[in-house]
């Protein structure tokens, strides 16, 4: 990019966890940020209320199967980068409902490469060559692990969920975009992210939501399936990083190793809600935790080895779990009045994705 103007990127789904953290933290930093975001359930304008006013964040309510809009954004802004984030994310989401999944990751994510293709073709000299188009993606494309090893960029995708099977899809089409059309594309595929601003659908802040009300904390199966857990925070660097020094079409790893057993994870947090929100007459938190039954098709266990992004481009995660997940439980009680609004009637904590 050239160092004498202010870089745009068009970020997609940046009303989203990570990607509404992305948008702060690139803002934060001088970037100007188109920002396209659905906002569909998990999608929340209140992540970004810092940005209210700021001339460097544009938001459009919008889909990223919309090609005239996409490329009315793309024409209109003529970005630096494209920043997809835009997906549907929820295991269990995928199980009850599969089709809105190939919807928004795959026949979503091909018109946004068709758009930012032609784009592209458009651009001349600096601007083209500068030009990327990055990928977010999941370790969970791999498939599951057994006791030891570890993900690399090399392993073979086996997807085990419709969601698994739907990012699969798209991670196959950037590629694809790549080879046939020279599009200059990166592809990123993180461990378990957690922190600030994640719906509260999701493991950690599903228990730290549950746990605040009193409700019984549900854990899958025998509670031993294991993730890699990495901080948004860490996250969004290492995209910055990828975005700024990564080798066009190539696929990095992301991990925070810091692999967990979701049952250590749930009884950390009981841990230090037990010191800062207390239960009454002395109850511990763990005294909530319930056993049900396992996910269909649940993966034991992931594992990321980010070696390649560390040893090419100097990125490591800063942030252990310890601080990380402390970090996070504080900031979820300082923030109550968030999750009540994201609460919005069409999910109230209780399970889905039973098959």
């Amino acid at each position: 990019m050239p160092e004498s103007t202010q870089p745009t990127w068009l970020v997609t789904g940046g009303a989203g966890f990570i990607g509404g953290n992305f948008v702060l933290d690139a803002v934060a930093s001088g970037v100007r940020v188109v920002n396209l975001d659905a906002l569909t359930y998990a999608g929340n304008r209140d992540t970004l209320a810092a940005l209210d006013g700021n001339p460097n964040h544009v938001f459009v309510h919008g889909d990223i199967g919309d090609r005239e809009l996409v490329a009315r954004l793309l024409t209109g802004h003529r970005p630096d980068a494209v920043v997809n984030f835009a997906a549907e994310s929820h295991v269990d989401r995928s199980i009850d409902g599969p089709a809105a999944f190939i919807q928004t990751n795959v026949v979503g994510t091909l018109a946004l490469l068709e758009c930012a293709r032609d784009y592209w073709r458009g651009l001349e000299g600096a601007a083209k060559d500068a030009f990327r188009f990055l990928h977010v993606s999941t370790d969970e494309v791999y498939g599951s692990l057994g006791d030891t090893g570890a993900f690399t960029e090399e392993t073979p995708y086996a997807p085990n969920s419709p969601y698994s099977a739907s990012k699969a899809a798209s991670d196959h089409l950037v590629r694809a975009f790549h080879h046939t059309y020279g599009l200059p594309v990166l592809t990123t595929n993180c461990s378990n992210n957690y922190g600030p601003f994640q719906f509260p659908e999701k493991l950690i802040p599903l228990v730290i939501s549950k746990a605040l009300a009193g409700q019984p904390l549900p854990i899958y199966g025998d509670g031993m399936n294991v993730r890699d857990w990495l901080f948004v925070k860490d996250h969004c660097a290492a995209i910055r990083r990828v975005l700024e020094a990564g080798r066009v079409g190539e696929t990095y790893n992301v991990g925070g190793d810091a692999e967990q057993p979701n049952i250590s994870v749930v009884k950390t947090i009981c841990t230090l809600l037990d010191a800062r929100r207390p239960l009454p007459e002395g109850r511990q938190h763990e005294s909530l935790i319930i056993y049900v039954k396992d996910r269909p098709g649940h993966d034991r266990r992931y594992a990321i080895d980010a070696s390649k992004l560390k040893r090419e481009l100097g990125w490591k995660p800063t942030v252990d779990f310890g601080q990380g997940i402390a970090h996070t439980v504080d900031w979820y009680l300082r923030n109550e009045a968030w999750v009540k609004r994201v609460l919005d009637g069409s999910y109230r904590l209780e399970r889905i994705g039973q098959g």
